[in-house]
């Protein structure tokens, strides 16, 4: 199994698949980074006693947001701290932030998403209050924006960090030509589209080439809308499965031991890692 995200949370997913005996190993597709302006960041920490809601979207928003927590600032009392799945809030609870304080969908929703959060959410009445939107610089939807401000909120966004483009070190090169040469013995854990288009772009082949052939490989997807990126990009069998340990581990073991190899051709190598001049 190929963990795709970004590095500090593949490592973490890696031991815990390993540990349940599958075999894991990162591959990062998304980088992360810190954002181009810090100040933004250390400004929300200012500003927290007078906000009602912070969204954090991904653990990457709760670990740098946190960086700039001034010393000895605790999460503030009257302040909730919302997660849209199990990963942002065991973040969150390893940062500091109370249990109570955190909002996130229930351990039996269908989906880990802004949808499934706003279930909670949409349950509180927040007419003139103050909600601050933790995310990348890039931006992302806007959906959850919308159904708070619909409700009578002050939303603001904050770029916690910035994403961009992986840099694969020599064994993550080795691992992406294994994967191309040998789509069959490789299944990849996709919990970004993301991820899905950095992976095009590692693999691009001068124009007129073949294109590498996923028909053979096995994609699982955290949620639908990446699951028909996978689709769209020529994986063979794509699966769709929440984000816990037990949910990847049982849709790990439920995948065919032999899936369709898909027309035999001749691949082009990948390209070599960038040299430094």
């Amino acid at each position: 199994m190929l963990v795709t995200r970004p590095a500090e949370q593949a490592d973490e997913w890696v031991a815990q698949l390993r540990s349940a005996g599958i075999d894991a190993v990162a591959l990062p597709l998304i980088g992360i980074h810190p954002p181009g302006d810090p100040s933004a960041v250390v400004a929300a920490w200012a500003a927290l006693d007078t906000t009602d809601l912070v969204v954090f979207v991904s653990p990457n928003a709760v670990r740098h947001v946190f960086a700039a927590r001034p010393a000895g600032r605790g999460w503030p009392v009257g302040c909730t701290a919302a997660a849209p799945g199990p990963g942002t809030r065991e973040a969150l609870r390893a940062a500091g932030v109370p249990a109570d304080a955190i909002a996130e969908p229930p351990h039996d929703a269908a989906q880990f998403d802004s949808e499934s959060l706003w279930g909670v959410l949409g349950r509180r009445d927040w007419t003139g209050r103050r909600a601050l939107i933790a995310r990348g610089e890039d931006g992302g939807r806007d959906w959850l924006a919308a159904r708070l401000t619909d409700a009578g909120a002050r939303v603001d966004f904050l770029a916690a960090y910035r994403r961009g483009p992986p840099q694969p070190d020599a064994p993550g090169w080795a691992l992406l030509a294994a994967a191309r040469a040998a789509p069959g013995a490789h299944a990849w854990w996709f919990s970004s589209s993301e991820a899905i288009g950095h992976l095009a772009d590692l693999v691009a082949v001068p124009r007129g080439a073949p294109a590498p052939d996923w028909a053979g490989a096995c994609a699982i997807a955290t949620h639908p809308r990446i699951a028909e990126r996978a689709r769209a990009a020529g994986f063979g069998h794509v699966a769709a499965c929440l984000p816990t340990r037990e949910a990847l581990v049982a849709c790990i073991e439920s995948l065919p031991s032999e899936l369709p190899a898909g027309a035999p051709r001749t691949e082009p190598p990948l390209p070599s890692p960038p040299r430094d001049p």
